[in-house]
């Protein structure tokens, strides 16, 4: 039995868990028969050309873990934002830990999804907000709806300000051979509004982790969130992360993502905006080694005028990695004024390192300033010279060119604790001490 074969046919065990009464009943099996009809996506589709997922679907997955394991926080510190106080959503093999957890409900609710969905007070928020934003048709979106029953529900009502970052953290033990969990996260910020988020998935042994994540944002009028993921797994850890995004006039939505390690990674990130005044902004720094994977695709939808996007990627290739970025802006015919621009820009450190680059726009609208770019080179030879020329070691150099590559892209991280920890874990990708605080 195939990975697609055995999660259709353990669809039926999954809702014998949960409240068939509950409206989400009927959303649930619509988005199974999507699965079922669509099956994984392959390479043969042109969004999935460069990316394979056949070595995942011959690995047989727990889909359910057998106990909840618990984790002392001593052992996980490392990868908390410990630095600064923080709302904490703690899971373990998928399973919520209230132990690692501070959730809050004082002004604003920091909680569970199961929670809301279960709770008759949160059923309107839940109706309203629940699969709108997300896609109908991706098949691994529907597969994520499908087995919706844990995350992140995070809601920040008009007119407040979440008092503290908001941690969102998966961790994987290693107590099954091979686990497939399925996080699904819903955040609304409502007029005015304002919060910061941090995600991370991270497993804690070198067993196979196949994470299919799915996380809807909604802005409202004015609001402004700052969502940040850091991407630094195991070699046997991988990653698929849908990320779709709803925002309203003069709303500012902010997301990084710092992509360093795991097996596979695949960030679908689509930005919809339904209102004037919009600012949207997509970075990304991707570094990879060893045969390390990663596809970015994009997607930012201009439907009114006056709005504002920004996408730029950087990426720094070696070894046998290969790197992957698709972004695609459009523009609406009734979309005037619109500013839109993305690049993608890249360095390969390695011979046998890939990068496949496709930025795309598709304009309606006559009166608009948009441009997209896509460079893919080496280091500069005559900077590095330079630089050695100075007595400084060639390693050393490099990684203070790759450095400045990709530093714009940390300059609007804007939680200064977070911004070093990033500057940290790029200098321990880079294998070298910078020999200043970064």
């Amino acid at each position: 039995m195939d990975l697609k074969e055995k999660l259709i046919s353990s669809f039926l065990a999954f809702e014998n868990t949960v409240n068939m009464e509950h409206p989400v009943h009927d959303v649930r099996t619509e988005a199974i028969k999507v699965f079922e009809t669509k099956g994984f996506p392959n390479k043969k589709e042109e969004a999935w050309k460069y990316t394979s997922l056949n070595s995942l679907q011959k690995i047989d997955f727990s889909l359910f873990p057998n106990w909840e394991n618990t984790l002392e926080y001593k052992d996980v510190r490392k990868y908390f934002l410990h630095e600064i106080d923080s709302y904490k959503i703690v899971f373990v093999d998928g399973v919520y830990s209230s132990y690692l957890s501070e959730t809050t409900h004082d002004g604003v609710d920091v909680c569970l999804m199961s929670s809301a969905m279960n709770k008759s007070e949160y059923q309107p928020v839940i109706d309203v907000y629940f699969n709108q934003v997300a896609s109908k048709d991706e098949p691994l979106t529907a597969l994520n709806t499908a087995f919706t029953r844990e995350g992140a529900y995070i809601r920040i009502p008009r007119n407040k300000v979440a008092k503290k970052p908001i941690e969102i953290l998966h961790f994987s033990t290693g107590n099954e051979a091979a686990l497939m969990v399925q996080p699904r996260n819903l955040i609304i910020a409502e007029e005015n509004a304002e919060l910061q988020v941090i995600e991370r998935h991270q497993s804690l042994t070198s067993n196979e982790v196949f994470t299919n994540c799915v996380t809807e944002i909604f802005a409202d009028k004015n609001a402004i969130v700052d969502y940040y993921k850091v991407q630094n797994d195991v070699a046997t850890a991988s990653l698929i992360d849908n990320t779709y995004i709803s925002q309203k006039n003069g709303s500012s939505v902010n997301v990084h993502t710092f992509s360093f390690g795991g097996k596979l990674t695949r960030n679908n990130l689509n930005f919809y905006q339904n209102g004037e005044r919009i600012n949207s902004t997509l970075k990304g720094v991707t570094i990879l080694g060893e045969k390390q994977h990663v596809d970015h695709h994009t997607l930012v939808y201009h439907k009114q005028p006056n709005c504002e996007s920004h996408q730029d990627y950087k990426g720094i290739f070696g070894e046998n990695s290969i790197g992957v970025f698709n972004g695609k802006i459009i523009v609406d015919k009734i979309a005037q004024k619109t500013d839109a621009f993305q690049q993608n820009n890249n360095i390969l450190i390695s011979d046998k390192a890939t990068i496949n680059s496709k930025p795309q726009l598709e304009i309606f609208a006559d009166d608009v300033k948009c441009s997209h770019g896509c460079t893919i080179g080496q280091l500069d030879e005559e900077a590095l010279f330079y630089l050695q020329s100075r007595g400084i070691p060639k390693r050393e150099a490099q990684a203070l060119l790759m450095y400045a590559f990709a530093n714009n892209v940390l300059e609007s991280v804007r939680i200064p604790e977070l911004k070093a920890r990033i500057n940290k874990l790029i200098a321990m990708k880079l294998g070298v001490n910078l020999g200043f605080n970064l």
